[in-house]
């Protein structure tokens, strides 16, 4: 199986830059002044976060150990595929959590940050979802294919871990960040992430 290893290797590194869900919350310290309108709003978003960030780290976690095992390609392909299934649903929730929560109460530019953050992760899900195909489609048979397949996909999954986080950052400012940062379901997912914790 050496010929699938290292690209699967790949495909694993590049998840190593992973999918960040909570991008600005760690390390955070709050100096929300009270905003109870915001404050609730930031509880509807954080109250969606923890099980679609679970979901995402076990895909995760589901494709490193399927690139580490030296696993037979239509194993790898099975669980990537899966693995890009639930990503693309993780994603999806997101959006639709932010969607439902509705423009932050009191932020300059909420609506259209807001609207951003829901367009940037409909997209992310709509790409695991096309990874997922191009996962289905690959040639488990041939060995090189197999293996040229899935550097494709690494390359891909490279890039969908870099974007897609410039608008959640947006979303995350000021005081969307400091209601977000005194709720107890985002401050559960910052802790359970302390490979992306960034200061604040």
């Amino acid at each position: 199986m050496e010929g699938t290893d290292p690209v699967n290797k790949k495909l694993a590194a590049a998840l190593s830059g992973g999918a960040v869900l909570v991008l600005a919350l760690s390390g955070c310290s709050s100096s929300d002044d009270g905003n109870k309108e915001l404050d609730a709003w930031a509880k509807q978003v954080c109250d969606a976060l923890p099980a679609q960030d679970a979901k995402v780290d076990a895909a995760n976690a589901a494709i490193k150990k399927a690139a580490t095992d030296n696993n037979a390609p239509v194993n790898v392909q099975k669980t990537d595929s899966q693995a890009f299934q639930d990503m693309s649903d993780a994603y999806k929730a997101l959006a639709q959590a932010i969607q439902k929560a509705g423009t932050p109460p009191g932020v300059d530019g909420g609506e259209k940050k807001k609207q951003d953050a829901v367009t940037a992760l409909n997209g992310l899900s709509t790409s695991y979802a096309d990874l997922k195909k191009q996962v289905d489609a690959l040639d488990t048979k041939n060995q090189g294919k197999f293996a040229e397949g899935l550097q494709g996909i690494a390359t891909e999954l490279g890039k969908l871990s870099k974007s897609g986080n410039t608008a959640l950052k947006n979303l995350e400012e000021g005081d969307v960040k400091s209601a977000m940062a005194q709720q107890d379901s985002c401050k559960k997912v910052a802790a359970s992430s302390p490979a992306r914790a960034t200061t604040g």
